[in-house]
């Protein structure tokens, strides 16, 4: 890309977060198999945020400036339904948030200084439907206040996501405010959309916050259940709301 696009474009890929991956290993049935290989999960932890480092650099030397983490362990963690089990389990959830912040951390720490890494906070999104509900607020100290990354893509499209209260612990990172849906072709209110802006900028300095769908069109190859000239559309409406926004 930065051969064809030369200053044109900036390198960009997206990844699953280290956390998101200690989680798949630690579920269901792949559990087991990975406590064949680690008996201790400290030493699983730090072997997957050292690949990781590695990774980042390897990414970084092919030119790549911008890097985002794909996550959904904090999307089930706001899921008041996915707290009640694990509970019911013996497991701490607060420990788990601890546990992913960490890990994240680990293993994004001495990243080059001109690579940015973000991170996005998804609750599902295969062939517009969903998976997880619950406002940021139960994990909302732990992640805005401790993950390292330079800023969060965050989903705030419907009701499903909660308010915007729980930005108060957000250090100084970009904030990207998912306010529009990619699960439908119908478009948002323009003044339902300014009104909501101008809430999170309660919270956070509006500087520092822009805006975005809360996911991609086609998570999956299956994608979402719009059509592409609704997809263009939708880009084309975001543009002019942030144009007017962010003049």
């Amino acid at each position: 890309m930065e051969l064809t696009a030369g200053e044109a474009a900036l390198p960009r890929q997206t990844i699953p977060s280290p956390a998101q991956f200690l989680s798949e290993l630690q579920r269901g049935e792949n559990k087991q198999t990975t406590e064949a290989v680690y008996s201790s999960q400290d030493e699983l932890v730090a072997d997957i945020a050292a690949a990781y480092r590695d990774a980042i650099q390897a990414f970084y030397e092919l030119g790549c400036r911008n890097l985002q983490l794909d996550d959904c362990t904090w999307g089930m963690l706001c899921d008041k339904g996915y707290w009640e089990y694990r509970q019911k389990e013996g497991v701490d959830v607060n420990e788990i948030a601890k546990l992913y912040a960490h890990i994240n951390n680990e293993a994004i720490k001495d990243h080059p200084a001109d690579m940015v890494i973000t991170m996005h906070v998804c609750r599902g999104n295969f062939h517009s439907t969903w998976a997880a509900s619950g406002g940021y607020e139960p994990i909302a100290e732990v992640l805005f206040g401790t993950v390292d990354v330079d800023g969060l893509y965050l989903e705030f499209d419907t009701d499903r996501a909660g308010g915007f209260a729980p930005l108060r612990f957000i250090k100084d990172q970009q904030v990207v405010l998912g306010l529009f849906s990619s699960k439908t072709g119908e478009l948002e209110n323009k003044e339902e959309i300014l009104k909501r802006i101008a809430e999170a900028a309660e919270y956070v300095d509006i500087n520092r916050l822009s805006i975005s769908p809360q996911c991609g069109f086609a998570s999956t190859e299956e994608g979402n259940i719009l059509t592409e000239e609704q997809q263009w559309a939708k880009l084309r409406f975001i543009k002019e709301i942030a144009d007017g926004v962010w003049q």
